[in-house]
């Protein structure tokens, strides 16, 4: 029996033991040193300290030492979309603080960038012995909080750290972009661990939202974030054995709908001619979910968050109808917002009863209005479930991704290509199942350069195989004229280095294809989030391919399960 096999608890309960030591708060602000200044209008003002975030360089600002020391941050590189980027901050600021700042422009953070700058090249230039210490100290706090004790086993811990305080950037063209979050202190923060085991300590002068146990969930901590209301957690490492046995029957549940989706297919076509407008709508709903991978679309509160839509939601002004289009008839163009405020746009040619439907649901309606306005989410859910336990629209995007991978695997893959074009036929089928997802990313800033440095490369190695080529000329005609063993054996010597260096120059033309098919594609959403892990391991297996070539280290703990179960011969 396997580990993920072992001990079943009821359902429901997930664990019967869990003591951790809470969250590791980041640290309070510390105040710059007296001679560095920020400047506003040409006169030193505020005091303010900088540090680097992915996102770009973010000031922060203790307008008064009676608050906490609460660190703000406004964005130096101003990305789209930050069009009043001192507004949330203004909320923060006394009445005089607003009379001073109230332009971005007027700022002048160049004396506190050189310091930050200078600190950071010392950090780097840290003798060896002191990047010691430092990477030590960072261990201690990884061992002391980043580890839980679930059931007698120590477990690893995902995020363990409370985000720092800053500017909201929210993916896409997020409309709360640029509000403030607020520093998560220890009374916002809900603790949950078992009745019998050491409850955390607050930081000395605080104490807890509340301390609770419950065992019928994963979480450790929770706290509500500020900009958009919702629930932050502290989970377990996804190596974890529960969240490993969460992944194991998320991608059964996948399975099970194999047996049965042709059966739920041949029903929605007969419902597309339904009598009932309510059905017709479930029907055509249903078919975008199958097909396009669309998600259903949460129900939501106006105005509670951007203005995104699923499947369930979509509106009018989404859709247009083209009798025919590009050589195709019956063509559905789709263009709107979905998850994360990423665009979604498509134009698929569909069945003509679809196209017939969708027709009759715009008719008399204004762009505004509601697509499917006989159907919710939780309409939809329902009659899933009833379909088939467990079944979700979400099972069914896990479904078509994983299908379309191991498809396009098979169909793909040339067992006689070497181990660079075995891979490359790997990462096209994951961008089949990335393109089917709409799992998009903007063009990395770094792409060009990176191309031109990648061409240079390809350009230098192709004159080496001239160089190699002519080399192997030059000791064929010696061997004609001499019939000498050594010329001969100089031949093959030469032979030999051309065959690598062509195989190398092959290699750097697969690197170059692949990098630029995938340039605006993000393969990992799909495959961590969506495609049976059990699938890639399989392959791997039967080609030959080491596993580390296709996962990382984080990766391959975190599907341990899958390493342990697939064989070559898996079939999802």
């Amino acid at each position: 029996c396997s580990r993920w096999e072992e001990e079943k608890k009821e359902d429901g309960v997930k664990w019967m033991q869990l003591e951790h030591r809470g969250p590791y708060f980041v640290p309070l602000y510390e105040p710059l040193p007296e001679d560095v200044q920020f400047y506003y209008d040409g006169s030193p003002t505020l005091e303010l300290a900088l540090f680097f975030q992915r996102t770009g360089i973010w000031i922060s600002i203790p307008f008064s030492k009676d608050r906490h020391k609460q660190q703000l941050h406004v964005e130096l590189v101003l990305p789209p979309g930050f069009s009043q980027p001192l507004s949330p901050l203004s909320q923060e600021m006394t009445s005089e603080e607003q009379e001073i700042i109230k332009d971005l422009d007027k700022c002048d953070f160049r004396e506190i960038h050189k310091y930050f700058v200078d600190k950071n090249e010392a950090r780097k230039a840290l003798p060896k012995e002191e990047k010691q210490k430092l990477k030590e100290e960072a261990d201690k706090i990884q061992e002391e909080y980043g580890y839980c004790i679930l059931d007698g086993h120590r477990e690893k811990i995902g995020n363990f750290k409370t985000e720092p305080p800053g500017l909201f950037r929210g993916r896409g063209e997020h409309p709360k972009m640029g509000m403030l979050k607020k520093r998560i202190m220890p009374e916002d923060v809900i603790i949950n661990c078992s009745r019998d085991s050491k409850i955390p300590e607050p930081p000395e002068g605080h104490k807890w939202k509340e301390v609770r146990c419950d065992n019928t969930v994963t979480w450790l901590a929770s706290w509500t974030e500020n900009v958009q209301n919702t629930l932050k957690y502290i989970m377990l490492n996804p190596s974890s054995k529960l969240k490993g046995e969460k992944d194991w029957q998320k991608y059964e549940v996948a399975r099970r709908l194999k047996d049965v989706v042709h059966t739920i297919r041949a029903q929605y076509r007969r419902d597309w001619k339904s009598k009932e407008i309510k059905k017709q709508q479930r029907a055509v709903a249903l078919y975008f979910i199958d097909k396009l991978a669309l998600r259903a679309g949460n129900e939501k509160e106006e105005g509670e968050t951007a203005d995104t839509v699923g499947c369930c939601s979509l509106r009018v002004e989404h859709i247009q109808l083209h009798p025919q289009l590009d050589g195709q008839e019956h063509v559905v163009e789709l263009d709107f917002l979905g998850k994360d405020s990423i665009r979604y746009y498509n134009k698929v040619s569909v069945e003509k009863p679809v196209f017939r439907n969708l027709q009759l649901f715009m008719k008399n309606k204004d762009p505004a209005d509601d697509l499917f306005d006989q159907l919710t989410t939780t309409f939809l859910n329902k009659y899933l479930q009833h379909l088939m336990d467990g079944l979700t629209a979400k099972v069914f995007r896990t479904y078509n991704a994983s299908i379309t991978l191991q498809e396009q695997l098979k169909a793909l893959t040339n067992p006689e290509d070497n181990v660079a074009g075995k891979l490359l036929s790997y990462n096209r089928a994951n961008r089949a199942v990335a393109i089917l997802c709409n799992h998009q990313r903007s063009v990395p800033k770094t792409f060009a350069r990176s191309m031109e440095v990648l061409q240079e490369k390809i350009d230098a190695k192709k004159k080496q195989v001239e160089e190699a080529q002519e080399e192997v000329r030059k000791a064929e005609e010696e061997f004609k004229e001499t019939k000498d063993a050594k010329a001969e054996a100089n031949v093959e010597k030469k032979k030999k280095l051309l065959k690598r260096l062509e195989e190398q120059l092959a290699k750097l033309n697969i690197q170059a294809t692949d990098k630029e098919e995938n340039k605006q594609i993000a393969l990992g959403t799909s495959k961590l989030n969506y495609l049976d892990p059990r699938i890639s391991v399989a392959w791997c297996k039967k080609f030959g391919i080491p596993i580390e070539k296709i996962y990382n280290k984080t990766q391959r703990e975190k599907f341990a399960w899958a390493i342990d179960m697939a064989g070559e011969d898996f079939e999802f």
